[in-house]
């Protein structure tokens, strides 16, 4: 039982250690470069005039024709933009697939056929194929380094982008692929 918790802490150990190492090689090839800095600000500008004019409500037919016209303009720009910076960031999304494959294969040929840790729960079916992957014997509750890798990689990247500052900027999620709405209620 000693030994989970140690392969467990392990994972999570080389987890964090992937996720720092990924944020490095994405600052020296994306986050440093004026042409990343200029983008997200070119975003948060943009986004911030659009939500003002969108909380601002003319009265009068021939200012909201022009001001639909604007925010149109706006949005247009804000996509562009948003459009070109994900473009920048993708030059480093292959060296960082690179590192992820290594350390994966790393861990896969170091917990192979060995359960790291024990869920306290037996997971729905679909989870359980993912959970179990790899893993001898009919216990449910066995999780492999598949799932637990997987699990920790998702949640510590995206809070260490968070917290070095490194997320994408409000107004890019609503530009996006697949738009999500600005909350403006709460402001």
């Amino acid at each position: 039982m000693a030994a989970r918790y140690g392969d467990s802490l392990l994972i999570l150990g080389i987890s964090f250690a992937s996720a720092w190492v990924c944020e490095g090689i994405s600052w020296l090839l994306i986050y440093r470069t004026s042409t990343y800095k200029s983008l997200r600000s070119t975003i948060d500008r943009t986004s911030k005039k659009l939500e003002s004019m969108k909380s601002n409500t003319p009265t009068i037919a021939a200012t909201k024709k022009s001001k639909a016209k604007k925010m149109d303009r706006l949005e247009i720009g804000l996509k562009e933009s948003s459009r070109d910076l994900s473009f920048s960031k993708f030059k480093s999304g292959g060296v960082v697939a690179v590192v992820l494959v290594i350390v994966f294969g790393l861990l896969s040929s170091l917990f192979e056929g060995k359960a790291v840790a024990k869920l306290p729960f037996v997971p729905l079916n679909l989870v359980q194929t993912l959970s179990h992957r790899g893993v001898p014997g009919d216990d449910p509750t066995d999780c492999s380094m598949v799932f637990l890798y997987t699990l920790c990689s998702l949640s510590i990247r995206s809070n260490l982008q968070k917290f070095l500052g490194f997320s994408p900027p409000r107004g890019a999620a609503a530009a996006g692929m697949f738009p999500v709405p600005l909350d403006t209620k709460g402001k």
